[in-house]
């Protein structure tokens, strides 16, 4: 008996999201992309060498639940086709096989080490996901949160890509070594504050980019739901949980001084600043709003790449009390994403145009 999804729950997000999260694994996996070189190891060596080499218990935590989340979005895929056995066989053997990629590719790559026992953890994970997708699948309360959303959001070219990127720009944001709605590495000088008078005055372009920042994700969302006094609310949330994820991270990875630095004068007025634009913006015409959000997202670019100086992730590392390396690749990550963001934001704002001014031309 087949258990896939009914036609109309199916959506592009959850492909959006199965393709977006496989790039994350491929960059966390071959960060930083350099020194490809030969180093005379066969990969059969590396598949048939003795398993826990080498090898940590939060090694395997670390890779099992860095896949479990691309299994359960893979099955959640599979299953619009295929019932819940095959939808679990082929997200596993999908991911495995990703993760086999990735390790054979590590071969050439002198900062990484390729393991057999990081296949193993992966494949679990994944399975772990995908039984977990299939659980839920076909529940009722899940089956109310996709038609919650499909009443929720407008329906058209885009929307379910808007989406995807609303919740890449919230990866970017969690990250507790960039201030709130920023893209500025705080660096271990900035412990200086607590100790004595700050060296840097206050920079009103740090709060200008937060500005924009914010008004490029609350544009975004004017765009995507029916009702846009629910943009509000949107906002609200999404600042809410950034807020205490960036905390709760905070608390767990950084030192006891840097606990707060992602909370920051320039920050808050940031915030201020965005929600006074955000409101300005909400009166206009949709054609005009998409304009206004290009125009922010392009001041957005110019002020982070050459006005502001973003330092580094690896700078970055001094604020952490963890010595684990994945936290690197994580920083690198959420910072780049926070770069490419508005690149993104203005594809997804031609095609929402361009769909638009097909539509008119069809009436």
């Amino acid at each position: 008996m087949s258990t896939s999804l009914p036609a109309k729950s199916r959506s592009l997000l959850r492909r959006y999201l199965a393709a977006g999260y496989a790039a994350f694994i491929v960059y966390a996996s071959l960060s930083p992309f350099l020194g490809w070189q030969e180093q005379g190891l066969e990969f059969w060596a590396v598949l048939t060498s003795p398993l826990m080499l080498t090898y940590s218990g939060f090694d395997a935590l670390s890779n099992l639940l860095a896949y479990l989340p691309f299994g359960l979005l893979l099955a959640l895929n599979l299953l619009t086709c295929f019932g819940n056995v095959r939808s679990v066989l082929w997200a596993t053997l999908l991911a495995i096989g990703l993760s086999v990629t990735m390790e054979y590719l590590q071969m050439y790559l002198p900062m990484r080490t390729s393991s057999n026992a990081d296949i193993l953890a992966n494949g679990i994970g994944a399975f772990a996901g995908a039984l977990l997708a299939v659980s839920v699948a076909n529940r009722a309360w899940f089956m109310r949160v996709t038609k919650w959303r499909i009443g929720l959001f407008r329906q058209g070219t885009g929307v379910d890509f808007g989406l995807a990127l609303v919740m890449l720009w919230m990866f970017a944001q969690i990250n507790p070594s960039l201030p709130m709605l920023g893209n500025v590495f705080i660096t271990e000088p900035a412990y200086r504050m607590f100790v004595a008078i700050p060296e840097a005055p206050f920079s009103i372009w740090e709060s200008v980019a937060v500005a924009l920042n914010l008004l490029m994700v609350g544009a975004l969302l004017l765009t995507l739901l029916r009702v846009r006094r629910h943009v509000v609310v949107g906002l609200a949330l999404m600042l809410g949980v950034v807020a205490l994820t960036k905390f709760i991270a905070a608390a767990l990875l950084l030192k006891s001084w840097a606990l707060l630095l992602w909370l920051n004068s320039e920050a808050i007025l940031g915030i201020v600043i965005g929600v006074i634009l955000i409101t300005g913006i909400s009166w206009l015409s949709r054609s005009r709003l998409i304009w206004a959000t290009a125009l922010g997202a392009l001041s957005y670019v110019v002020l982070a790449n050459w006005v502001l100086d973003s330092g580094t992730p690896s700078a970055a590392m001094r604020l952490y009390q963890w010595r684990f390396g994945h936290l690197r690749n994580y920083n690198g990550l959420s910072h780049n994403v926070s770069l490419v963001f508005p690149l993104l934001l203005g594809g997804y704002l031609w095609r929402v145009r361009s769909a638009r001014h097909l539509e008119e031309g069809k009436k």
